[in-house]
């Protein structure tokens, strides 16, 4: 029997939506199906507005995630490699980081690779005593492919983000909790991460959301996108934008007050 590619399981828990990496018998490992369920869940969680937060884990007790599954692109020559694995990971991984609700990382396990590129989109995480964190792409002689550098650069020392990258060391949940990358360590970190996600989804959602938008920003998270969005909000709930549109429908000469 063909073993199955793994999954992404969403579920709603009221206002809380948790995303589960469901590849057990690969460490959860991301396969190509997987990468295309996790822009679907992106994109579910998106589209209702009753989603006030999010939890990302892995299914099971041993693996967060261990990066990007080996078969799924292991045969692929350099060019499909370049402009199809990589190129589809960054999006989903962009798409994800961008998400209009705070998402807050439940990392139940090690997190290797692209588990931990995964954790770097998290604005919240929340590690159990045994998580192991590394970067080992170099070892399977390939670079770490869906932003490690970049955003795992921004959020961790470099030391310590070279350590990993350059040596293929593995670094415990307390130590990157002391240097702020975890910001907490639970025996049970889903039911942490849970709780902080339903703290987050009882503020104002439009002040989180932009909150969050500001803050991604500041950091060159979807910088552009963020400035439009600010931008497009704001004129949104205008009368002159109401005017705008019913004097395009109604065929006549705009009456702009202002306002």
């Amino acid at each position: 029997m063909k073993e199955a590619a793994g999954a992404v399981r969403i579920e709603k828990r009221g206002r809380v939506a948790l995303l589960i990496l469901d590849h057990q018998s690969k460490g959860n490992a991301i396969s190509r199906e997987m990468l295309v369920e996790l822009g679907s869940a992106t994109a579910e969680i998106e589209s209702d507005r009753a989603v006030r937060a999010a939890v990302l884990t892995g299914a099971g007790a041993r693996f967060f995630c261990t990066g990007a599954d080996i078969s799924a692109w292991s045969g692929m020559d350099a060019v499909e490699f370049a402009r199809h694995w990589i190129r589809a990971g960054h999006a989903q991984f962009d798409r994800l980081a961008r998400l209009s609700v705070p998402l807050i990382g439940a990392i139940n396990g090690a997190a290797f690779g692209g588990g931990l590129e995964l954790a770097a989109l998290c604005d919240v995480r929340v590690a159990a005593p045994d998580a192991i964190f590394a970067l080992p792409e170099a070892a399977i002689g390939v670079t770490p492919g869906w932003s490690g550098a970049q955003r795992l650069g921004r959020l961790l020392p470099q030391g310590l983000v070279r350590e990993m990258a350059l040596t293929g060391g593995r670094l415990n949940a307390e130590r990157l909790r002391e240097v702020g990358f975890i910001n907490e360590i639970a025996s049970n970190p889903l039911t942490r991460a849970l709780e902080i996600a339903e703290r987050a989804a009882a503020l104002a959602p439009r002040a989180v959301e932009t909150t969050r938008l500001v803050l991604n920003a500041a950091i060159g998270e979807g910088r552009d996108a963020a400035i439009d969005a600010l931008a497009g909000g704001l004129v949104a709930s205008t009368a002159d934008k109401a005017e705008g549109v019913a004097s395009f429908r109604d065929k006549r000469k705009p009456d702009f007050r202002g306002e």
